[in-house]
């Protein structure tokens, strides 16, 4: 993904809080490409991901119009969630990687629930 004027702080490097904001893109995509799209999953069966817990390092800053490349690798997957580690790349360079802990809530409830099977057998 490429680095906007509004990615950016004060000093024109990528606000910290933004890398989150392109590793759940970049999850999204990787969803979408295992066949699971967030929106169907609601409307079949009710189930929706929620962020529980983030652990983001920073190694390099990411400046205007740079372009990033974001990976996705499933470190483990429950019944009702999943760790994802992901790292951020300018080029050869790592700019910033992280764990982030997803779960798999009712959407109506917002209680847990266990990912729907049909999910669950393409995150293996």
């Amino acid at each position: 993904m490429r680095v906007y004027w509004e990615d950016t702080d004060a000093g024109g490097v990528v606000f910290y809080a933004n890398f989150l904001k392109f590793f759940e893109r970049a999850r999204t995509e990787w969803l979408r490409a295992l066949g699971v799209g967030q929106q169907r999953l609601r409307e079949q069966t009710g189930a929706i991901f929620v962020v529980t817990d983030t652990a983001v390092r920073y190694r390099a800053p990411a400046r205007l119009d740079d372009l990033l490349e974001v990976t996705v690798a499933l470190r483990h997957r429950g019944a009702a969630s999943m760790t994802i580690a992901q790292q951020a790349w300018r080029g050869p360079t790592l700019v910033a990687d992280g764990e982030i802990r997803i779960g798999c809530v009712d959407g109506g409830t917002f209680k847990p629930r266990r990912i729907p099977n049909e999910v669950a057998s393409t995150l293996t």
